[in-house]
């Protein structure tokens, strides 16, 4: 896979320590760059209700299974560190380094590593130690509180917002800015804090510019890109499906409101508080066609209009078709690499990883010792004995650690 991977990351070498959710999605979309990426698994699976062979964040990835409560686990981990460039792991802040894999003992074998710490609260902090998920991420930071209608109750962005947009890019953002550091004279790896708070907080960095100049109010459904605004949000059509408007300038929202068949007869668009009366009329005259028929009048238009698709719908647009934005492999329909390169383009080389499926490839490839497959019995220190993680209950004694997530 070394040897033949393309994509800007050819000949990046990155360890990944087996978790769910956001850190393996930054690992695949290394992998899908062109890095060599390795997942070091555990004995048992990392805990995911998901048949390995559809779990997409696993593509373009490689497999070993390794213990690290094991007597020779950390040891075999850190002959790994020794040739890759980036190390990603998801635990709570200390249980890498009871583990023996924390920065300190990979820096000492390998000074140029870029060490990725993907978590929801961080390394510091009062809330650092405690269980979340993606949800009560973007809850503390107001950007929930930005999602939903004004009469009802925040809407949930299923984990896309916290868990891949605040947590995943913004990783992987940070270990290719310090990787280019260390590759620099004089240039050493360093650790890479990536908070799912301060990603999530970081996203809305435009609309608190517009919060201080008073320009947006403190309260979901009542501004201009919340859905308060009537030509920027989404209308049920005759057959129960849903069309999105986003006619936010004058001349889009002129071309919006000619094919729809309101112009002339409704409020003034920069007077807001006619906005509820723009909205009903608005709304009438979607609910008297189908989704079809509306997208066939707004079709070739600057409109900004388009039919709210659903997952299994989307790869079928003629858009997103023509651009070849979803594609099949492994038997699976699933999104492309993203973005795109005129000279190095990322590619889907091979399906998800089967858990320690590529052990002696591993080995062979990375020149590092062979890797035994995990015992049944291990030794296991006393420090790392008791579970670290409460976030989905109670563990049972010699519970694999669990991600701070």
């Amino acid at each position: 896979m070394a040897a033949t991977a393309s994509g800007p990351l050819a000949g990046v070498r990155v360890v990944e320590l087996a978790g769910i959710g956001p850190g393996p999605f930054a690992a695949m979309l290394l992998a899908d760059l062109g890095a060599d990426v390795v997942r070091v698994d555990r004995p048992g699976g990392a805990g995911l209700a998901i048949d390995p062979a559809c779990d997409l964040t696993n593509r373009n990835k490689r497999s070993v299974v390794i213990d690290l409560k094991a007597r020779d686990g950390a040891a075999r981990v850190l002959d790994l560190v020794d040739r890759a460039d980036i190390l990603i792991e998801g635990y709570r802040p200390g249980v890498a380094e009871r583990l023996g894999v924390g920065p300190e003992p990979c820096h000492a074998r390998n000074p140029k590593l870029v060490y990725g710490r993907m978590t929801g609260w961080g390394q510091q902090g009062p809330l650092a130690d405690r269980a979340g998920h993606d949800i009560a991420y973007i809850a503390v930071t107001g950007t929930l509180s930005m999602i939903g209608s004004a009469e009802g109750p925040p809407a949930i962005p299923a984990n896309l917002l916290g868990d891949y947009a605040g947590g995943s890019l913004y990783l992987v953002v940070g270990v290719l800015a310090a990787l280019q550091h260390a590759r620099t004279d004089g240039g050493n790896g360093q650790v890479v804090d990536a908070a799912i708070v301060d990603g999530a907080a970081h996203l809305g960095t435009m609309i608190q510019g517009m919060l201080a100049a008073g320009v947006w109010r403190d309260r979901r459904g009542s501004n201009l890109l919340d859905g308060g605004c009537p030509f920027y949000g989404t209308y049920r059509t005759s057959d129960g499906a849903y069309m999105a408007v986003g006619a936010l300038e004058e001349q889009f929202y002129d071309e919006f409101t000619g094919l729809l068949g309101i112009s002339g007869v409704v409020p003034a668009r920069d007077d807001p508080a006619r906005w509820a009366e723009l909205r009903t009329v608005i709304a009438g005259r979607f609910a008297t066609r189908t989704r079809a028929e509306w997208t066939k009048v707004f079709e070739g238009s600057d409109a900004c209009v388009a039919p709210v698709l659903s997952l299994r719908e989307a790869p079928e647009h003629p858009h997103i078709a023509a651009r070849g934005t979803f594609v099949e492999h492994s038997g699976m329909t699933q999104p492309a690499p993203a973005p795109r390169f005129s000279a190095t383009p990322g590619s889907i080389r091979r399906g998800p990883a089967g858990p320690g499926a590529d052990t002696a490839e591993v080995a062979r490839d990375w020149d590092v010792p062979a890797i035994v497959a995990a015992p049944e019995q291990t030794v296991r220190e006393q420090t790392v004995r008791e579970p670290l993680v409460r976030d989905l209950g109670a563990q049972p004694p010699g519970a694999p650690e669990k991600e701070n997530r």
